[in-house]
């Protein structure tokens, strides 16, 4: 916790706001979508999908393909406490809801299903969209795919397996967004990267999830931005954006949200 405080605040004395920002793209993209303050009526589908799972006491056992939890050490969890220790948050659900309703991506790809809080409301930034979740443990993945039933998420497909093993089946596709989640490892996020890196297009957009989690998390971000195809990124502490627009200068942008 000591070392994710340190790096919070050397984040924050680098961090800017639209005003630093020189690039028409991401201006765009910080003052239409991240700093948006309109009450979305969506919002209210997307809190209730949180406070249904929040006071859920349904025990599962979980099988932890990944790094594991900061939080909890056995692997009986009760619903209400995985949704919120490894949840999504409430405006990181929110921000998933603005960017996919500002992208309007086509194709989806979540690698780590969890409670799908993520994936509840990037179903409804963009309804339309067809969406390809993953999630390593067979209990949550079975737990979310009736949940998803009883909120009528109908453009989403729930995949269980080990990420590597079940990327080698779809990684045919092109996707417009990509979302990394399940394995906060340097080498597992390398890896998943590289996989699908040929399925990315000039406007596909890569979010990582916690990039300051670990030290090796930390240098597979630094790693990814150093890619030939990475054109511009976005370090917004709890994520990192990847963008490959090749119109583009390579820029690092960090920003505040």
């Amino acid at each position: 916790m000591r070392n994710l405080i340190i790096a919070y605040i050397k984040f924050w004395l680098r961090s800017t706001n639209q005003h630093g920002v020189h690039s028409p793209f991401v201006y765009n993209l910080v003052t239409k979508c991240f700093y948006d303050k309109s009450n979305f009526s969506a919002y209210k589908t997307l809190l209730d999908y949180r406070k249904a799972l929040k006071s859920n006491q349904t025990k599962i056992e979980v099988t932890d393909l990944g790094a594991g939890s900061h939080v909890s050490k056995s692997n009986i969890r009760i619903v209400k406490d995985i949704a919120k220790n490894a949840g999504t948050t409430k405006q990181r659900a929110k921000l998933f809801y603005r960017l996919t309703n500002y992208f309007q991506p086509k194709n989806i790809l979540e690698l780590g299903t969890s409670m799908g809080i993520a994936t509840h409301a990037m179903h409804l930034g963009c309804p339309e969209a067809k969406i390809t979740t993953i999630e390593g443990c067979p209990n949550i993945s079975k737990f979310t795919r009736q949940t998803f039933n009883t909120f009528k998420v109908t453009n989403t497909t729930v995949l269980t397996g080990d990420f590597k093993e079940v990327l080698s089946n779809i990684t045919a596709e092109n996707y417009d967004l990509i979302y990394f989640d399940g394995n906060h490892q340097k080498e597992a996020t390398l890896d998943y990267f590289n996989t699908l890196l040929p399925t990315a297009h000039n406007n596909s957009v890569f979010i990582f999830d916690d990039i300051y989690w670990s030290k090796s998390m930390t240098e597979a971000w630094e790693t990814i931005k150093k890619h030939p195809k990475v054109t511009v990124t976005i370090d917004t502490f709890f994520w990192g954006i990847v963008f490959f627009r090749e119109e583009q200068a390579k820029e690092h942008f960090t920003i505040r949200i």
